[in-house]
C-alpha cells in the first residue's frame, strides 16, 4: 500500500483532490458568507421597514391601542426613554434582544383625544367673553410640555435631537429571539426613535424573523457536505484514470527496457507512442540511445575481434621464429622476429592510443606550427615533398604529439600507394572556405596530403576511416598495416575541433585534407 502511495499516479490524484478540496472549501465559506450577509440584510431591511411604519403611525398620534401590531411574524416593542414598555404584538409571550423582556404594558396609557367644546362662558356685563385664567394656565403647561419634550430628546442621545414629529435617521440592529403564540423562532430586531411631542421620545423595536436565513444556510451547508466529498471523489477518480492512461507508455517502455537488460538483445527497441507529447519524445530518445549503444558495442565487438586477429598473426609468426631457432639455432631469423616484434608495438601503441580517445582525452593546451610541424615530419622520407613552402607560421591549438602522429599516418599511407611522389602543403583558409570540412567559426589552417597513386574509390572514401578497415588493392599491398592510421588520424582531428577528409587530385590520386581551426 505504501509503495502504491509513492507512486506518481497516486501522488498526481493526491494533489490535485486537495487543490480542488482547499478551492471548494474557500468557495463554499465565500458562498455561506455572502448567503447569511445577504440574507441577514434582508430581514433587518424588513424589521427596519416594520418599525418605521409603527413610527409614523407614532408621530401621527396614533393612540397605542390603535397600532397595527397584529402581525405575528414582526414582533413589536414601544418603550419610553425609561424603558417602559407601552405597546406591544398582542400575542408576544417573550422576548429577548430588544433590551426589554416585558411583554405587556405595565400600565394603560391615556390615549390623546381631540378637545371637545365647553359650554361658551356667560357674557361678562363688562365685555365679550375672553380667554380664562385657566386657558391661559393651559397653554402655558403646553408649552412647558414641549420644552420639556424636547429638552428630553435632547438628553437621551439617540444621535441627535428629534422635533416633534420626527422620525430617527439611525437604526440599531441586534439580533435575538421571541415567543409569538406559542412559537419560538429568532429575530432580527431593529430599533427606531421617534418623537411623539406630547408623549415624549418613543424607542419602537420591531423584528423580522430569521427562518429564511437558518433554512438557506442549513440547506446550503447540507448540499455542500453532500456534493463537495461527492465532487472530490468524482475529481480523484478522474485524475487517476487520466494519470493511468498518460502513464501507460512509459510503464510500456519500462517494461521493455527490464526485458531488454535481461536478455541483452540491444536490437530491441521500446514502444513510440502516436502521439507528439513529452512521453513520445522520451520513447524516440530511449530508441536513440538504444541504437547508440548498440552502435557503441558492435563497434567495440569488432574492435576486439579486429585486434585480436590482428595481434594473433605477429604473435603465431613470432612463435614460430622462436621455435624453429630454439630447435635449429642456424635457421633463427632475427630481422624477421624484430620486425614481427617491432610491428607488435606500433599495433598496441595504437590500441592504446585508440582507447585514450574513446575514453574522451581531451588534448593538451597548446600552441603548434603546422607549418613547422610538416617540415620536420618530411625531412627524411624519400619521395616526399613540401610544395609550396609555407609562407609563415601556420599556428593552431592542440597537442604536438598527437599532431605529429596524424601527419605521419597521412605520410605514411600515402608513401604506401604513391607510384613515385607524395605532395604536403600547408595553407590558410578563411572561414568556411572550400571542401567539405568548411562552416568553421573562424579562419582554418589546412594540411593536403596527395600522392600519385590510383586514388580512392569514392564509395569508399568515407569506409576508409573506419577502423581495421582496408581495401582489397591495400591488403595485397600494404605490408605490416593493421587498418588503424587514418581512424586514429580522423580521431584525432575531430578531437581538435577539426575534420579529415579524402578526396583525388586533378591527376587521379588519393587526396587527404587536414582542417584544423587557427588559433586565436
Amino acid at each position: 500500500m505504501s509503495r502504491r502511495l509513492r507512486s506518481v499516479r497516486a501522488r498526481a490524484t493526491l494533489g490535485a483532490t486537495l487543490v480542488v478540496a482547499v478551492a471548494l472549501v474557500a468557495a463554499g465559506t465565500a458562498v455561506l458568507l455572502s448567503l447569511v450577509a445577504n440574507l441577514g440584510g434582508q430581514a433587518g431591511a424588513a424589521a427596519e421597514r416594520t418599525a418605521r411604519e409603527v413610527a409614523v403611525q407614532l408621530a401621527a398620534g396614533q393612540p397605542y391601542g390603535a397600532l397595527s401590531l397584529d402581525d405575528d411574524d414582526s414582533p413589536v416593542q414601544v418603550v419610553t426613554e425609561g424603558g417602559t414598555l407601552v405597546a406591544a404584538t398582542e400575542h408576544l409571550e417573550r422576548i429577548t434582544g430588544t433590551g426589554t423582556a416585558a411583554v405587556r404594558p405595565a400600565t394603560a396609557s391615556p390615549a390623546p383625544t381631540a378637545p371637545t367644546p365647553t359650554p361658551s362662558a356667560a357674557p361678562s356685563p363688562s365685555g365679550p367673553p375672553g380667554p380664562t385664567g385657566d386657558d391661559d394656565a393651559s397653554d402655558e403647561a403646553g408649552d412647558d410640555d414641549t420644552d420639556d419634550s424636547s429638552d428630553d430628546d435632547s438628553d437621551s442621545g439617540g444621535g441627535g435631537t428629534l422635533r416633534p414629529g420626527e422620525i430617527g435617521e439611525d437604526t440599531v440592529f441586534r439580533d435575538g429571539s421571541a415567543t409569538v403564540d406559542g412559537d419560538t423562532a429568532d429575530y432580527r430586531f431593529a430599533a427606531v426613535e421617534v418623537d411623539t411631542g406630547d408623549r415624549g421620545t418613543l424607542t419602537v423595536h420591531a423584528g423580522a424573523p430569521l427562518a429564511a436565513e437558518r433554512s438557506a444556510v442549513r440547506t446550503a451547508l447540507t448540499v455542500m457536505l453532500i456534493g463537495f466529498p461527492l465532487l472530490l471523489a468524482v475529481v480523484a477518480a478522474v485524475t487517476w484514470l487520466v494519470t493511468r492512461r498518460a502513464l501507460r507508455p512509459v510503464e510500456g517502455i519500462r517494461r521493455e527496457m527490464a526485458a531488454i537488460t535481461a536478455s541483452a538483445d540491444l536490437a530491441r527497441r521500446v514502444p513510440e507512442p502516436g502521439t507528439h507529447d513529452e512521453v513520445a519524445r522520451l520513447a524516440r530518445t530511449t530508441n536513440e540511445t538504444l541504437a547508440a549503444l548498440q552502435s557503441a558495442v558492435e563497434r567495440q565487438r569488432r574492435f576486439v575481434a579486429d585486434a585480436s586477429h590482428e595481434l594473433r598473426s605477429p604473435i603465431a609468426s613470432l612463435r614460430t621464429q622462436l621455435e624453429v631457432g630454439a630447435a635449429h639455432p642456424d635457421l633463427l631469423d632475427v630481422p624477421g622476429a624484430v620486425a614481427d616484434t617491432v610491428r607488435l608495438q606500433r599495433l598496441a601503441a595504437d590500441l592504446l592510443l585508440l582507447a585514450r580517445l574513446d575514453a574522451g582525452e581531451r588534448p593538451a593546451d597548446g600552441r603548434v606550427d603546422l607549418a613547422d610541424l610538416v617540415r620536420e615530419t618530411a625531412a627524411g622520407r624519400a619521395g616526399v615533398a613540401v610544395d609550396p613552402e609555407p609562407a609563415g607560421p601556420v599556428e593552431v591549438a592542440g597537442s604536438r604529439g598527437q599532431l605529429e602522429r596524424v601527419l605521419a599516418n597521412l605520410l605514411d599511407n600515402a608513401a604506401r600507394h604513391a607510384r613515385s611522389a607524395v605532395t604536403v602543403s600547408v595553407r590558410r583558409e578563411a572561414a568556411g572556405g572550400g571542401g567539405d570540412g568548411g562552416g568553421e567559426a573562424g579562419p582554418v589552417a589546412v594540411v593536403a596530403v596527395a600522392d600519385d597513386g590510383e586514388g580512392v574509390p569514392a564509395a569508399d572514401r568515407e569506409r576508409i576511416f573506419e577502423r581495421f578497415v582496408r581495401l582489397d588493392a591495400a591488403r595485397s599491398r600494404d605490408d605490416g598495416g593493421a587498418g588503424l592510421g587514418l581512424a586514429i588520424a580522423r580521431d584525432v582531428a575531430v578531437r581538435h575541433g577539426g575534420t579529415l577528409t579524402a578526396g583525388q587530385t586533378p591527376a587521379g590520386g588519393a587526396l587527404f585534407e587536414l582542417r584544423l581551426p587557427i588559433a586565436p
